[in-house]
């Protein structure tokens, strides 16, 4: 196959020597198969302003991804079409416009998402302005993206240590946002997993798409863990099964705290994440 790589465009970290802009929030630019794929758009404009510094030109992606509706991942979609609506000012007169690219997520990445403390904290295009700009496709089942990437649709939760609520949510704050998803990527050595921020949690995540394309071996996982400050329980069931399938590689990062990357890396070599890193594969 030919080979893949993945650009974090946006991370709550930075790295030393690398000027590039941190927000709490998530995107990654994929190039594989002869295809290019953004997934998830961060809080602002600040991926795009890292892409640009890297060399990379978001308008390129023929495919948007949205791994959930959340606000860290979904209000970079307004500078995104900011810029494509510059773009196309540019265009002489006569030149048609570049096909809208496909922007696919769960039906329920639109749905309005509040709480008691904040009044809005999910996606706030309206589709209305979506489907003017994007070729909008809402999946809830595995959609084959290319040869090797495959859109993993809403992700059933079977592992009892993984629960709804998360993150600091309890039974009377249950967690169950129904839109979270993930991209599983095949290699000759293993599965990628790429995920924004796994509310249904990083194991449910990679079981699922061991059970959707037969491969057992995981070559790496990167994105958010959904692991702030978990009960021990879940951060003892994840780390178990993180031994169970010896991944290669893990590149956890956004909503990963300290504790749980400790605690990670006794399961599996785990990697330094932050904006600007670009991770190759063969």
């Amino acid at each position: 196959m030919s080979s893949i790589r993945i650009s974090i465009l946006l991370d709550n970290n930075t790295l030393i020597d690398k000027y590039y802009l941190a927000e709490p929030g998530f995107s990654a630019f994929v190039e594989i198969d002869g295809k290019k794929i953004l997934f998830d758009t961060g809080y602002s404009d600040a991926y795009l302003q890292n892409a640009h510094k890297m060399g990379i030109d978001p308008l390129d992606a023929e495919t948007v991804i949205l791994s959930h509706g959340h606000l860290d991942h979904t209000w970079g979609l307004l500078p995104l079409m900011r810029e494509m609506t510059e773009r196309d000012f540019g265009l002489a007169e006569g030149q048609t416009p570049p096909a809208k690219p496909k922007l696919i997520a769960h039906p329920a990445c639109f749905v309005e998402k509040s709480s008691k403390v904040l009044r809005q904290f999910g996606n706030v295009v309206s589709m209305v302005s979506l489907k003017a700009m994007f070729d909008v496709h809402l999946v809830k089942t595995p959609l084959q993206l290319t040869e090797h990437v495959l859109y993993l649709g809403e992700i059933p939760r079977v592992l009892d240590f993984e629960p709804a609520y998360a993150i600091g949510n309890t039974a009377d704050d249950p967690d169950y946002l129904k839109d979270d998803t993930a991209l599983a990527i095949t290699t000759g050595e293993g599965l990628i997993i790429l995920t924004g921020c796994s509310h249904a949690g990083i194991c449910n995540i990679v079981r699922y798409a061991q059970e959707l394309t037969g491969e057992t071996r995981i070559r790496d996982i990167i994105g958010g863990f959904h692991l702030l400050n978990p009960s021990s329980e879940r951060l003892h069931g994840t780390v178990a099964f993180m031994k169970s399938i010896s991944p290669t590689a893990l590149h956890a990062c956004h909503c990963t705290d300290l504790r749980s990357k400790v605690a990670l890396a006794g399961a599996a070599p785990l990697h330094e994440v932050g904006c600007g890193v670009v991770l190759e594969y063969e």
